[in-house]
């Protein structure tokens, strides 16, 4: 179960962080007055996100501290691979969070599309409930849920010692629908700039 909470922790924080800031920053002015200033909207965007990221690997170490010190948590696998993994899903969750923050007015609106969507993510990633015992055609559906194949990669790692070569269904996974909702969300971000 503490490997999958990394990946819960790291799908509130960022999604719904990224979402309400960016919301915010709409709704008081802020975003408008940094457009008129010479900043291209790929810097600022840059600016935007690299924080969150940075938020959210504090947040893996954070949990494998913590999970090491008080629950045992065992480390078997390559850091490497783990740390590879959490930034392919922030491509994911920040791509939801950006994704949302474009398609909302104020930040109650930001907030409730975030928890639409963690909520669903969170109940189809297999931490709570096993896919295999999920409906066929809800399994399915669990396909397109990023949050599935990280909590795959991080008990893989951690519990099981996985490597590159174990994990190349979760990486891809995780990198194609990463860049997917990640592409999206920037062209309605720079849509919405324009």
């Amino acid at each position: 179960m503490l490997p999958a909470i990394m990946g819960m922790l790291l799908v509130v924080v960022t999604t719904i962080v990224t979402a309400m800031g960016l919301s915010r920053e709409r709704e008081v002015g802020t975003l408008e007055q940094v457009l008129v200033t010479p900043i291209r909207p790929t810097y600022l965007l840059a600016g935007k996100m690299i924080p969150f990221v940075c938020i959210g690997l504090f947040d893996v170490l954070l949990v494998l501290g913590v999970g090491g010190l008080l629950f045992h948590l065992p480390i078997r696998g390559s850091l490497v691979l783990l740390f590879t993994g959490a930034l392919l899903f922030l491509m994911n969750t920040l791509g939801v969070g950006l994704l949302i923050a474009t398609m909302s007015q104020t930040q109650q609106q930001a907030f409730l599309a975030g928890f639409l969507f963690i909520m669903p993510a969170m109940l189809l990633s297999g931490t709570v409930t096993p896919i295999a015992s999920m409906p066929g055609w809800l399994q399915w559906v669990t396909r397109v849920n990023p949050l599935r194949y990280f909590a795959e990669l991080t008990r893989a790692v951690l519990l099981k010692g996985a490597g590159f070569a174990d994990l190349p269904v979760q990486l891809i996974a995780l990198c194609v629908i990463g860049l997917a909702v990640f592409s999206l969300a920037v062209s309605r971000f720079h849509k919405t700039l324009g």
